[in-house]
């Protein structure tokens, strides 16, 4: 397997030297993007909202759903986050060995008891993964680009108020994302060696009574999760990482040592890539567990520096906040910063609704669906509420909130939060970069997983089609960082955001399911705090 592996990656280097050499992928991206752009068009759609304001018609379900899943839950995002907290610490594991509980496992596709007679039932503790893991693994998925450079966009168009409404959508991303992971855990499926298959796919197919309508809304799903671990979780991760290091190996005036060899350095990170990926989400969640709080602690520090060498700046920053947020003006660019430009990326920056951290949550070890629906609601607060926030106040404080930035591109958006960085910590671009490496790293290793569950979902759990996905994933790492494929990553985006509809249909159906996995949890915690 080794050989063939590394026999596809010698014969695929010549062909992107080739390539990119003849313009080759530039032709190729024009007839794919000719083939697909009405599906891209269909997702990306604007509803006009006033003369000069259009908002894509796929943020309307995300914000209501979440404002939904809110009130319907009776504010869990709020009240249940210093129970998530808990969680996390382990305070709440005896819980576990208390609970006598029926593990299901399944070894078919679809395991409804009444479609599958071959199912079993047995004791024990199920899960692959802990708490702290699960929750590291979601992370590394949504702490990314979409922190530094979305937030970028976002804040430029929508001014320094872009931020307050940036906060708002964390919070009620944290709803979407509890019913969600929830769902996750209560309808997965464990095989008999112990792996956890779960997510969207499974919650759909096993938790709605119309079994074809849950049949069709998984295999939506699951072709939806392939295409986006393809590209927004993996060429434009790579894409962008490789983008910033040749920027700043580029000495002034002279051309970067790695102009032209994107092809090397995408073959580097797919091998390290592929290294991890191997081992299934035990080996990601081991390596999730030791770079996400690293990469988050030193970004959150490194913030927390700029803002208070600048403090005088502190109180003015935060007024340019919320007057922004309340002005006439205010609201319509912070709206339209944060939910049109910011929810388009920042689906990669918490994924609230979208399905995708339900896959990694579901492989937990524990016998409480609801109580990995609580770990996984501190995913949006830690990603948008914290880091996200982090970087707008960086950005408003060194002043790069300028109207004229409104139309950078991620990279661009990059640099700009690395020249704001730059300007109080000298040499902090360096370390953006390493930063960002990690994040495009992490982010791409938790991807394949999501888009590996979507695989086996739909051709099956041989050994076969598992080598076969994580081949073609570790060779558009190397596609992503040496050719110019715009409209194979847009249509990524399109998948993305598709996944939404079949999830969100599904939410909102099961959402009476989750409440009685929540309160069959908070009376377990009830009882063990009266005992």
């Amino acid at each position: 397997m080794k050989k063939r592996i590394l026999s596809m990656f010698l014969l695929a280097i010549p062909m992107l030297t080739f390539a990119q050499e003849k313009g080759l992928d530039q032709q190729i991206d024009k007839a794919f993007g000719d083939a697909t752009g009405w599906f891209v068009n269909l997702i990306f759609y604007q509803i006009p909202f006033t003369e000069t304001i259009s908002i894509y018609w796929v943020l309307f379900p995300l914000v209501f759903g979440a404002v939904y899943f809110t009130f319907y839950f009776k504010f869990i995002n709020f009240r249940g986050f210093f129970t998530s907290i808990n969680i996390v610490r382990g305070k709440y594991d005896d819980l576990e060995e208390r609970q006598n509980h029926n593990v299901e496992i399944s070894k078919s596709k679809f395991t409804d008891e009444e479609d599958n007679p071959d199912t079993i039932r047995v004791e024990g503790h199920d899960g692959e993964v802990s708490h702290f893991q699960a929750l590291t693994a979601a992370l590394s998925a949504t702490v990314g680009l979409g922190n530094i450079a979305g937030v970028a966009i976002a804040v430029s168009i929508g001014g320094a108020g872009a931020t307050f409404w940036m906060i708002i959508a964390g919070f009620l991303g944290m709803a979407s994302k509890f019913v969600e992971c929830t769902l996750g855990v209560k309808y997965r499926d464990i095989e008999a060696d112990g792996t956890v298959y779960g997510g969207p796919m499974y919650y759909l197919t096993k938790g709605l009574k119309n079994k074809t309508l849950g049949k069709i809304l998984a295999g939506l799903f699951a072709i939806f999760v392939i295409g986006g671990s393809f590209g927004g979780g993996n060429m434009f991760q790579v894409n962008q990482a490789f983008q910033l290091v040749e920027s700043i190996t580029t000495p002034v005036g002279g051309v970067s040592i790695l102009h032209g060899k994107g092809w090397l350095f995408g073959l580097v990170m797919a091998i390290l890539v592929g290294i991890v990926i191997i081992g299934g989400i035990k080996k990601i969640a081991k390596v999730t567990d030791k770079i996400v709080p690293f990469m988050v602690a030193i970004y959150v520090a490194a913030s927390l520096f700029v803002i208070f060498v600048n403090y005088d700046m502190i109180g003015d920053a935060f007024a340019q906040i919320f007057n922004g947020a309340f002005s006439p003006e205010g609201i319509a660019g912070g709206a339209v910063g944060v939910l049109v430009q910011g929810f388009r990326r920042a689906c990669f920056s918490n994924e609230a609704g979208i399905g995708s951290a339900s896959i990694a949550h579901s492989a937990v070890k524990t016998k409480y669906a609801a109580s990995e629906g609580m770990v996984a609601l501190l995913e949006p607060f830690i990603d948008t509420v914290v880091v996200c926030t982090m970087t707008a106040l960086v950005l408003i404080i060194t002043g790069n909130v300028a109207a004229e930035n409104a139309s950078l591109n991620d990279a661009q958006a990059i640099l700009l939060t690395s020249g704001a960085f730059e300007s109080a910590i000298s040499w902090f671009p360096y370390v953006l970069t390493v930063a960002v490496v990690l994040f495009a790293f992490s982010s791409m290793i938790s991807w394949s997983y999501y888009g590996f569950q979507g695989w086996v979902f739909l051709f099956g759990r041989s050994k076969k089609m598992e080598y076969t996905y994580k081949i073609i994933f570790c060779i558009f790492v190397v596609i992503g960082a040496a050719a110019s494929l715009g409209s194979v990553i847009g249509f990524s985006d399109a998948m993305v955001f598709a996944m939404m509809v079949p999830n969100m249909i599904g939410l909102i159906i099961l959402a009476p399911k989750v409440k009685e996995e929540l309160n069959k949890y908070m009376a377990a915690i009830k009882s063990r705090t009266e005992a």
